[in-house]
């Protein structure tokens, strides 16, 4: 028995399911024999007629309910059906154009069971959790956004909608500061494993790839390190020694320049290196030489030999997702916290089929990950960032002022000292400059800071601070270096935050060559002024706020500028 979904009618002579007529008839239509065949071209006829008319990539937001978008998921059974709640639709409201009538002599054979034929009236076909098969084009489909405090907002959309349309849209409702960094990221909290959707990505064909019943979720968050391959540090994300056999290859360019025109062209580099393999069925792990080839992943079976021999062919990554491992030592007993993982499309729920892969760093993972971006979607990544990079240059949505945010190759160092201003190429005298630039802005704050003691130690002017996004109050140590690998470890991100050691002081906490440190700030008075220091009083700054604007500029102390603030969004 074939489950159609051809229109409920008791007497419809496309789904014959009772005996055969005694007289034989000749059937006019082609196609599969038998009433399987005639239910499939039924099928076959209405998803022509859904799928006639283009429609656009569009999205829906419900309007806000009392109590938050959240509370309907939160209580048990079924939850209140009410007005302004989305509901799932199931399907395009045309409905599939008329067959043609039967010859007189066909008998009308009634159905058995219609109940099967119509998806509106089967709890099986039409329940919204199943999410097997490709979408249809011009269905609208709910999808569940959630956001890193917890809390979750439903939007519609159709099925070409792309994640950064949709990126866009939570960008526009939350009315945060629109750039390329906002990702969509893709969670399976029962496996542990996450990835960010690129933004030509189908966010209802993922969706529709989950398991039933699966814990698995969308988060809007930041991921300063979705393009920063495409930087001028790129470089830095292919270590000489894991492309070493492009520059045995192309010995008379330099390992910038080779790593350039790889991403220019579109194509990936050839990676390798070696990685700990978990072997299936087992917790054994074993380290392997992996290398990255055109034809695909292979690992040697004898040390680090390249003969045809000794290579095993590993995965097809062309047909698999790549997802980092959030919790691999404790749900998978990695060597180490750099785990990965290839799932392959055909997987849809359970660790069986799963392709975990562990690095020795954090540099080696990200190697890995980008080259295993670049080899699935080649160009396509590329116009991905160039297209980002031109919604730059439009105007912004309307929302607060944003910090101020310039980047390291519009910077200059300039003297003014003369009669016309000349840039500083010396490095020891732009370190000078800078200092000498500190040492003006305290006399600046000295001077526009002179009033009563009394109006300097107000509660206003010490929790200014707390109205800034990049200023996460009392976290802990562990929860800020989670906060930071989860938002991207790229040079120049950080958050402020209250000291738990010092319970007057603040850390900075700053993100450097994809390491962690933490910068302790700690408050001084003189003359009944209250100043901010990280260097024993040597620079001295108003507030918290001044302290971050001077560093955005100069590096000072720091080892880079700070670039971006990791930030924190409520749907």
């Amino acid at each position: 028995m074939t489950l159609t979904g051809a229109p409920q009618s008791h007497g419809n002579p496309l789904c014959p399911m009772g005996p055969p007529p005694k007289t034989p008839i000749k059937p006019r239509r082609t196609g599969i024999p038998g009433p399987a065949g005639r239910c499939r071209d039924a099928a076959g006829a209405a998803d022509n007629a859904m799928e006639g008319g283009a429609q656009q990539s569009s999205l829906w937001e419900p309007p806000e309910q009392d109590g938050g978008p959240g509370e309907r998921d939160g209580g048990e059974g079924l939850p209140e059906v009410k007005r302004s709640q989305p509901l799932f639709i199931h399907g395009s409201s045309r409905q599939p154009p008329q067959e043609e009538p039967r010859a007189s002599s066909l008998p009308s054979i009634p159905n058995p069971f219609p109940e099967l034929c119509s998806p509106s009236n089967s709890p099986i076909l039409s329940s919204p959790a199943l999410g097997q098969g490709p979408p249809r084009e011009g269905t609208s489909h709910v999808v569940k956004v959630f956001g890193e405090d917890g809390a979750c907002r439903s939007l519609e959309a159709s099925a070409g909608t792309t994640a950064r349309q949709l990126c866009e849209t939570l960008v526009r409702r939350t009315r945060a500061l629109h750039d390329h960094s906002w990702a969509l990221v893709e969670l399976h909290q029962h496996l542990a494993l996450e990835r960010c959707l690129e933004d030509h990505e189908s966010v209802v064909e993922v969706q529709s790839s989950w398991a039933p019943g699966a814990d698995s979720r969308f988060v809007f968050r930041k991921n300063f390190a979705k393009y920063e391959l495409f930087r001028s540090t790129a470089q830095s994300l292919f270590p000489e020694v894991m492309v070493s056999s492009c520059l045995e290859a192309n010995k008379s360019m330099a390992h910038s320049e080779l790593i350039q025109n790889f991403l220019n062209s579109g194509s990936c580099p050839e990676v390798q290196g070696f990685l700990q393999l978990r072997e299936a069925g087992r917790k054994v792990w074993k380290r392997f030489h992996f290398s990255l080839r055109r034809s695909g992943l292979y690992y040697s079976t004898k040390g680090t030999s390249k003969d045809p021999r000794h290579l095993q062919y590993f995965a097809d990554l062309t047909e698999s997702n790549i997802y980092y491992v959030t919790q691999g030592k404790k749900l998978y007993g990695t060597p180490t916290e750099f785990g990965f993982c290839i799932k392959p499309h055909k997987v849809r729920s359970g660790v069986k089929g799963l392709k975990l892969l562990c690095s020795e760093d954090e540099q080696s993972r990200s190697c890995w990950m980008a080259a295993f971006r670049l080899f699935k979607y080649g160009m396509q990544l590329y116009r991905n960032y160039q297209q980002a990079q031109a919604r730059l240059s439009q105007p912004p949505w309307i929302g607060p002022t944003p910090l101020r945010s310039v980047s390291d190759n519009a910077l200059v160092a300039m003297d003014f000292s003369g009669c016309t201003g000349r840039v500083i190429e010396n490095p020891n005298e732009v370190l000078t400059a800078a200092l000498e630039e500190a040492q003006a802005w305290r006399k600046k704050t000295t001077h526009r800071y002179s009033l009563p003691a009394a109006c300097h130690s107000s509660p206003l002017s010490a929790a200014i601070h707390r109205t800034q996004p990049w200023f996460h109050g009392r976290i802990s140590r562990e929860d800020t270096q989670q906060l930071m690998g989860r938002q991207g470890l790229v040079d120049g991100v950080f958050l402020v935050r209250e000291s738990q050691r010092n319970p007057k002081g603040f850390v900075l906490s700053l993100c450097h060559l994809q390491r962690i440190k933490h910068y302790l700030i700690l408050p001084s008075e003189e003359e009944g002024r209250l100043y901010f220091t990280m260097d024993d009083g040597q620079t001295r700054f108003a507030d918290l706020i001044q302290l971050v604007e001077f560093h955005q500029i100069n590096r000072g102390i720091l080892p880079c500028k700070l670039r971006h603030y990791c930030t924190c969004v409520a749907l």
